[in-house]
C-alpha cells in the first residue's frame, strides 16, 4: 500500500483544502454509523423483551437519522472527491506547464513523450485517486479509531480481539501493495512507451511514407500496444486476487468475533444490547480498510501519475527552472568566453535601480549574460545593444549559445547579468514588449491565416496582408493545414512562423522582433527578401535581433553579435 505523498498537501493548494473537508466529513459519517449501530441493536433488544413499537421508537427515529446523516456524508464524499480532484488537476497541470515552459530545451529525465503522457492520461488518472483512494484513506485514519474505541467501551474483550486482528489487514494490504507497485509501474512506463512510439511516428509520418517504412513502425506500435494490454491484464490479476485475500482476511476476523459474543451470549457474560452492538460493528471496524485496499488498484495509475508530477516539478527544480529574475539572478562565473560585441556604445550598469526611462533606455540591452544548462556555461559574459532602428545578427557556429542567449532574452532559462527592453526588466514585462519566432515551426491544425493571426484574431486585415509579404509566404491566407502545419513544405512552414511573429509586433506595436534562424530552409532569393523585409521593419523604428549562420543576413544586419562556444 502506498501512504499518501507528503509532497501533494505540501504543494497542491487543493488538495490541502480537500484533506480539510475530507476529515470533517469522516468524523460525521463515524459518528453515523456508531449511531446506526447502537440504535438497530436497541431496537432490536427492545422487541425481543416485549417492549412493543414505544420502546422502539426513539431507536428507530435515531436510525433513520444516521442513515440519512451517513448517506449524505458519503454524498458528500463524492463531490468532494469530484471538485478536489478537478482543482488538483488544474493545479498540477497549470505547475507543470509553467516548469515545462521555463526549460524549453527539457528537464533532466523528463523526454517529451515522458512530459505528454503525464499531462494526458496521466493526471486524468487521479480523478479515481481523489474520488476513491483519498477519501478512503481518510475515512479510515479516523473511522477506525473511532470504532476500535466504541468497541471497547461497549465489550471490552471484543474490542481486544477486534485490537489483535485488525493489523492482519494492513500486512496482507502492505504485501499485496508491493506487487501491486511494482506491477503498475512497468504498466506505466509501458504506456510511456506506447506513447513516445506514437509521437516519433506521427511526427516522421511523411518521410516513413516516403521511403515506404510506414508498415513496420505500424507493427511497433502494434507491440507496443500488445505489451500495454499484457501488463493491465496482470494488474487486473493482481487486483482481483488481493481482494478476495481481503475480503478472506476480513470475514474470518468478523467470524471469530461472532463466534466469541455467541459463546458469551449463551454463559450469560455479556447481555444481548452490548454484544448485538459489536456484532453489527464489527464489520465496519474492516470496511474502510477493506474499501482502501480496493480503492488502491483502481487509482493506482494516479498515484503513479502523482509521482511522476512531483519529480517532474522537483526535476526542474534542481536543473534551475525558474525563469530569469532580472539582474543578477542565478548563475556564477563560466570558464568558457562569449566573443566580443562588435557595438562601441557605453554599457548601463549592470546592478539595477529605479530610474525614469529616457532614450538611452530604448531598445535591448545585454550586459554580462550568463546562461548556463546542466551546469556548463553556454553563455558567457554576452554584452551588446540592440537599438532602434538597428538590424543586428547574433553569429557565430552551432553550439555557440544563439538559441539559449535568446531563451535568456524570453525568460525561459536562468540566467544571470543585465537584459533590459525599453526600460523593462521583468522577463514577462520584456516578453511583452517583443515578437519571436524559434528555429522549429510550431504550427496547428487550421488555416494558414489561422496560424499567422494566433493571439491577434482581431487585428486588422491589413496587418495579416503585411506579415504574409513581409515573410514570403506564397501559398493562399484559407489553405487548411493539417496538425503540426501538415501540407508545407519546410521552407514554407519556416515562412509562416516568421509571418507569425511579424504579424504579432504589428499587430501590438511590439518594440524588438527576435528571429532564430529563420532562413536554415531558405533559398538565396528568398533569404534576400527576408532580409529586405527586416530592414524595412528597423526603418520604422523597430529593433531586430536575428541569430543566423547564413552570410547573406549577418551581412544585411547593421552590426553583428559574434558568439564562441563556451568551454566548460
Amino acid at each position: 500500500m502506498k501512504p499518501l505523498d507528503p509532497r501533494l498537501a505540501r504543494r497542491v493548494r487543493g488538495a490541502r483544502r480537500f484533506l480539510a473537508a475530507g476529515a470533517g466529513l469522516a468524523a460525521v459519517q463515524s459518528v453515523a454509523t456508531i449511531a446506526f449501530a447502537w440504535a438497530l441493536s436497541s431496537a432490536v433488544v427492545a422487541l425481543v423483551d416485549g417492549g412493543g413499537p414505544d420502546a422502539s421508537a426513539v431507536p428507530l427515529q435515531v436510525l433513520v437519522a444516521a442513515a440519512c446523516v451517513r448517506a449524505l456524508a458519503a454524498w458528500g464524499w463524492e463531490a468532494t472527491g469530484t471538485s478536489g480532484a478537478m482543482r488538483v488537476k488544474r493545479e498540477l497541470r497549470s505547475d507543470l506547464l509553467a516548469a515545462a515552459a521555463r526549460r524549453p530545451a527539457g528537464i533532466p529525465g523528463f523526454p517529451g513523450h515522458r512530459v505528454a503522457t503525464l499531462l494526458g492520461s496521466g493526471l486524468d488518472a487521479l480523478d479515481d485517486y481523489f474520488g476513491a483512494y483519498l477519501p478512503q484513506l481518510v475515512l479510515t485514519a479516523v473511522a477506525t479509531p473511532a470504532f476500535l474505541a466504541a468497541a471497547w467501551l461497549a465489550d471490552p474483550l471484543s474490542g481486544l480481539i477486534l485490537t489483535i486482528v485488525l493489523p492482519l489487514i494492513p500486512v496482507f494490504m502492505a504485501l499485496i501493495g508491493l506487487a501491486t507497485q511494482a506491477v503498475q509501474r512497468r504498466q506505466w512506463d509501458s504506456l510511456t512507451a506506447l506513447s513516445k512510439a506514437f509521437l516519433e511516428v506521427l511526427g516522421g509520418l511523411s518521410t516513413l511514407v516516403l521511403f515506404g517504412r510506414a508498415e513496420r513502425q505500424a507493427g511497433r506500435i502494434r507491440r507496443a500496444t500488445d505489451d500495454y494490454r499484457r501488463r493491465t491484464m496482470r494488474v487486473l490479476g493482481v487486483t482481483f486476487l488481493s481482494g478476495f485475500t481481503l475480503e478472506l482476511a476480513a470475514s474470518l476476523s468478523v467470524a471469530l468475533v461472532a463466534v466469541t459474543v455467541g459463546l458469551r451470549l449463551v454463559s450469560g457474560d455479556v447481555t444481548l444490547l452490548p454484544g448485538l452492538f459489536v456484532l453489527v460493528l464489527a464489520p465496519e471496524v474492516f470496511l474502510p480498510l477493506r474499501n482502501v485496499g480496493a480503492a488502491f488498484h483502481a487509482s493506482a495509475a494516479g498515484v503513479e501519475a502523482s509521482r511522476d508530477a512531483f519529480d517532474l516539478l522537483d526535476a526542474a527544480e534542481r536543473a534551475g527552472g525558474g525563469p530569469s529574475a532580472g539582474p543578477g539572478a542565478g548563475g556564477g562565473q563560466g570558464a568558457g568566453a562569449a566573443g566580443p560585441s562588435h557595438d562601441g556604445a557605453p554599457m548601463p550598469d549592470a546592478a539595477p535601480r529605479a530610474r525614469r526611462i529616457l532614450p538611452a533606455d530604448l531598445g535591448l540591452t545585454v550586459a554580462d549574460l550568463v546562461v548556463r544548462r546542466d551546469g556548463r556555461a553556454v553563455v558567457d559574459g554576452a554584452t551588446f545593444r540592440v537599438r532602434p532602428g538597428e538590424v543586428v545578427a547574433l553569429a557565430g557556429p552551432s553550439g555557440a549559445g544563439k538559441s539559449s542567449l535568446i531563451a535568456a532574452v524570453l525568460g525561459y532559462v536562468e540566467a544571470s547579468g543585465r537584459i533590459c527592453l525599453d526600460g523593462a526588466t521583468d522577463p514577462a514585462d520584456v516578453r511583452a514588449r517583443l515578437a519571436w519566432s524559434g528555429q522549429t515551426a510550431a504550427l496547428f491544425a487550421g488555416t494558414v491565416a489561422d496560424n499567422v493571426r494566433l493571439g491577434d484574431e482581431q487585428a486588422d486585415d491589413w496587418l495579416l496582408e503585411r506579415a504574409l509579404r513581409l515573410a514570403g509566404v506564397d501559398v493562399d491566407a484559407d489553405r487548411t493545414l493539417g496538425a503540426g502545419g501538415a501540407g508545407l513544405s519546410g521552407g514554407q512552414a519556416q515562412r509562416v512562423a516568421t509571418a507569425r511573429a511579424i504579424h504579432r509586433l504589428l499587430a501590438r506595436d511590439a518594440a524588438l522582433l527576435i528571429l532564430d534562424e529563420p532562413s536554415s530552409a531558405l533559398d538565396a532569393e528568398r533569404e534576400g527578401r527576408l532580409a529586405a523585409s527586416l530592414r524595412e521593419l528597423a526603418e520604422e523604428g523597430r529593433a531586430v535581433l536575428v541569430a543566423t549562420h547564413r552570410a547573406a543576413l549577418v551581412d544585411a544586419a547593421d552590426r553583428v553579435v559574434q558568439l564562441e562556444a563556451a568551454h566548460a
